[in-house]
């Protein structure tokens, strides 16, 4: 008999009361939000004959000094290697000076006899 009587607007404000303090005990406030790391952010420009004054954007130095920071490269941010792998090429200055004019170490490029006359003969066959 209950299911088929109406409610009455007493009763049906009363459910409704009921059902917002629910969820009002179950929800929580995010007060704290951040870019998504793993997701590109594109950023549009405005059109070029646009008349709208570009917007100030107050520099956060701490953010950026630490963007720039994280953004160096090991041999910069550390003072010794971190891992094995960073082990090797550590140290990437060259322990002598290069010298060009040294033929033990610089193997230019010349021609000899052999070379032309092979070189002239793949030109002749094209």
């Amino acid at each position: 008999m209950a299911a088929k009587e109406k409610l009455d607007v007493v009763h049906q404000n009363a459910i409704h009361v009921e059902t917002i303090r629910k969820e009002q005990r179950h929800q929580k406030l995010h007060t704290e939000f951040s870019i998504n790391p793993h997701r590109k952010l594109h950023v549009l420009p405005d059109k070029p004959m646009s008349r709208k004054p570009t917007e100030v954007i107050a520099d956060n130095t701490d953010f950026i000094e630490a963007f720039h920071k994280a953004r160096q490269e090991p041999t910069k941010k550390y003072t010794m290697p971190q891992t094995e792998s960073q082990e090797i090429g550590w140290m990437s200055t060259p322990l002598i000076p290069s010298n060009r004019t040294d033929k033990r170490l610089n193997f230019c490029r010349f021609s000899s006899d052999i070379t032309i006359y092979t070189e002239i003969a793949l030109r002749a066959s094209n």
